[in-house]
């Protein structure tokens, strides 16, 4: 078979779901038995991690980091000898750990749950064993995943803090300004709705412009206006601090997680 997945978690879920529209030859395992419903959603196969390392070409590990080696061990010699591409998702831990225990190609990668719908953000890196043709078959196999970019290996931890967690932050600033509109009096419906678009038309605009955030901002903000008023108030309450206070926690915490 050509992909599987070994743990089928909220990131490999939402790989598979983007995924299954370039092929549905696809294959989960995890421990809890809760991906079976997964592959049965997707009707896809859902088997053990053993027949995985048997025949898949493209074997994707999305277990915790702490559980490598115990997840690795009884099918390192079927790796070593197969050397199918091992998709790594462990977050915080580098090529080089997992070359302790596989010799075989190795793609590492820290997608965000937006996969799901296609709007994913999967920075990767490779090991010197993945040959081009072998990674340009699974960039065009992860196309509707979202945007798939190649970046150096030492800054895969701070993608992660910002685009692997970035969605839980996001998701916060949605309920947050929809709070404030109900606050206001506004339907709650509606105010989810509002800042929903807000940050979708908002992130489109400075995408498809590429103008800096802070010109954007200025060209929203009037003399005198409400616009400055509501961003007075957020620099008294040191809104940027935080956010980079933020980034910089996670990115500190992916340190710690091997």
């Amino acid at each position: 078979m050509k992909y599987g997945f070994i743990g089928a978690g909220n990131m490999g879920s939402a790989i598979a779901k983007s995924l299954i529209r370039s092929t549905d030859d696809i294959v989960l395992s995890d421990r809890s038995g809760k991906a079976k419903v997964l592959a049965e959603e997707l009707n896809i196969k859902y088997d053990t991690n053993e027949f995985i390392a048997n025949n898949c070409e493209y074997i994707f590990l999305g277990v915790k980091p702490y559980m490598l080696k115990d997840v690795v061990k009884p099918l390192k010699d079927i790796l070593n000898k197969r050397k199918p591409v091992v998709v790594s998702m462990l977050a915080g831990v580098n090529i080089k750990d997992i070359e302790e225990h596989l010799d075989t190609p190795i793609i590492r990668i820290m997608p965000n749950t937006p996969t799901a719908i296609g709007k994913g953000v999967i920075p990767y890196c490779i090991n010197d064993q993945v040959t081009e043709e072998k990674l340009n078959i699974w960039l065009q196999d992860m196309k509707y995943c979202g945007l798939l970019d190649s970046l150096e290996e030492k800054l895969i931890d701070a993608a992660s803090a910002l685009s692997g967690s970035g969605p839980a932050y996001v998701y916060e600033l949605i309920e947050a300004m929809a709070d404030g509109a109900v606050l206001c009096g506004m339907p709650r419906a509606k105010a989810y709705k509002y800042a929903s678009y807000t940050l979708l038309g908002s992130a489109s605009m400075q995408l498809e412009t590429n103008l800096h955030p802070g010109v954007l901002k200025d060209q929203v903000t009037s003399p005198g206006g409400s616009t400055i008023e509501g961003l007075r108030v957020l620099e008294e309450n040191g809104f940027r601090g935080t956010i980079i206070n933020c980034i910089k926690a996670a990115y500190d915490k992916n340190k710690k997680l091997k």
